[in-house]
């Protein structure tokens, strides 16, 4: 699987099954901006096309069996890469943000 977006919209569908609204509106979360449609139905549509997403009437996607498979490679991956995603946390400023924009939209 290519690309950083593929692997997080992978993640975040593994927690909950997720309209393509909600998963740009968590993007938005952590990223502090709107990705666009252009951005995101794409990238679904390749997962879905690869059969690592299915979608039902509702129009929500949730991981299929290969999909599960890929999320657990890929969090291999990144972990291997990133092993030292705790101190990298430690050195940003992205929690910061996050409070940000929480405040921003709950007032």
């Amino acid at each position: 699987m290519k690309g950083f977006l593929s692997f997080l919209i992978l993640w975040l569908i593994n927690k909950k099954n997720m309209t393509g609204v909600e998963i740009t509106l968590e993007l938005e979360k952590r990223k502090g901006s709107k990705p666009s449609p252009g951005t995101i139905y794409p990238v679904l549509k390749d997962l879905k096309d690869k059969g690592f997403l299915s979608i039902d009437g509702d129009k929500r996607y949730s991981l299929t069996q290969k999909g599960k498979k890929e999320l657990e490679q890929n969090l291999h991956t990144f972990f291997d890469t990133f092993c030292d995603v705790d101190e990298m946390r430690t050195k940003c400023q992205c929690h910061d943000k996050k409070k940000q924009f929480a405040q921003k939209h709950i007032s």
